[in-house]
């Protein structure tokens, strides 16, 4: 037995056997279009987080997640190639975690989900161009490539893991167009389709009732 992204109980064999079907249902529907090697990434990072331990830090005020600003400038400073594409993968990896599992949290907070969005995929792109050119550098690079460039489709389908259970209701109405109107979310458009409202950007909300 293990608890889902969602709180519901579910019977699985293993955690990753739940994220990898989990995920490869959500990446079909929101039509994400990355290969077997970029979605087995992307499960490892489900896997690896679902662990606490591995997403917080340990600080003098409890466990926290680093700032994606601390990350950023541990890359920029880091002592060597290596350590600096170590920093870029952390970097993107809880950008992509935290904006696809914890994106209705930002609705409190100043830093939302566009920034994670922003600093993830940046993240991924700058690994992709600086993997070694040899066979297996280009093999690496072209998922990083795949994560950048398919970054926004990524996190609505783990938007969409993350809310297995979750019913949304009117009074998530003005949350999604915030997340629409940022990141252009072809989910959040959806959701608010299904709930009777019709986002225009230039003119506000029109109401379909």
């Amino acid at each position: 037995m293990q608890t889902g992204p969602a709180g519901s109980v579910v019977t699985v064999a293993s955690l990753r056997e739940f994220f990898r079907d989990a995920f490869r249902a959500a990446s079909e529907h929101q039509r994400v279009g990355i290969d077997e090697q970029a979605e087995a990434y992307v499960v490892n990072i489900l896997t690896m987080f679902s662990r606490a331990e591995a997403l917080y830090e340990r600080t003098p005020d409890g466990p926290r997640i680093r700032p994606l600003a601390h990350m950023l400038a541990d890359a920029l400073q880091a002592p060597s190639e290596t350590a600096r594409q170590r920093c870029l993968q952390r970097l993107g990896d809880v950008s992509l975690f935290v904006a696809g599992f914890f994106a209705r949290s930002f609705a409190r907070k100043l830093i939302d989900v566009d920034y994670h969005i922003a600093m993830g995929g940046n993240a991924y792109s700058s690994l992709a161009d600086t993997m070694p050119r040899s066979r297996s550098g280009r093999s690496v690079a072209a998922v990083y490539a795949q994560l950048a460039g398919k970054f926004q489709r990524l996190v609505d389908a783990l938007n969409e893991v993350s809310e297995m259970s979750y019913r949304h209701t009117d009074a998530d109405i003005l949350r999604l167009y915030e997340i629409w109107l940022k990141t252009g979310s072809r989910r959040a458009y959806g959701i608010l389709g299904e709930l009777g409202v019709r986002p225009v950007r230039a003119r506000g909300v029109r109401f379909a009732h």
